[in-house]
């Protein structure tokens, strides 16, 4: 089975994955962390990712129970026939999200050089690199809803996708 995308009503993302977790589907909601102050106090509120989408795997070929989900509009699909999103990015993101790096929304990034990180907790998942004053954030998309997370991580932890991995290489450092 495939992961595919779900667009949900907006603020029921948290509804919905409780609800298809509750019918035995596997879904996955991508969350950050929002810190807000409020005048001498400070609260903390945990945020989707991606608001309007919430990830599940389930058979494109059996869509009526994810359907008839509370809160799920539709399905993300071309033509009527839903795309599954790629495994490397959802394997990427909750990599990332369990390593507990402090992650963001950005804009998606179409253009820029491909990493792999070859050490650390986040080991094996590729990104698009970004030089923010002088640190490297990897971008991670999710290329079927044209959106991104990025998150900071140290030059010499990654290596270009197109080479092997070898450790004794120089670190990557690429604008765009």
């Amino acid at each position: 089975m495939k992961w595919f995308a779900l667009y949900v009503k907006p603020r029921h993302e948290k509804v919905v994955v409780r609800s298809l977790d509750g019918v035995g589907l596997e879904s996955f909601l991508p969350l950050c962390v929002r810190r807000h102050v409020y005048a001498r106090r400070r609260k903390e509120n945990e945020i989707p990712l991606f608001p309007g989408y919430v990830f599940c795997r389930f058979d494109p070929f059996k869509r009526t129970p994810i359907l008839s989900t509370p809160g799920v509009i539709s399905i993300v699909s071309v033509a009527r026939t839903p795309v599954p999103v790629d495994d490397i990015e959802i394997f990427s993101l909750q990599s990332a999200i369990q390593s507990r790096l402090s992650l963001e929304p950005c804009s998606f990034v179409a253009k820029g050089e491909r990493v792999r990180i070859r050490r650390g907790a986040l080991s094996g998942i590729e990104g698009i690199v970004l030089e923010v004053s002088k640190s490297l954030r990897l971008v991670l998309s999710v290329t079927l809803l044209q959106r991104s997370v990025q998150l900071e991580v140290d030059s010499s932890w990654i290596v270009p996708c197109d080479s092997p991995l070898r450790l004794s290489m120089s670190p990557v450092s690429t604008t765009l």
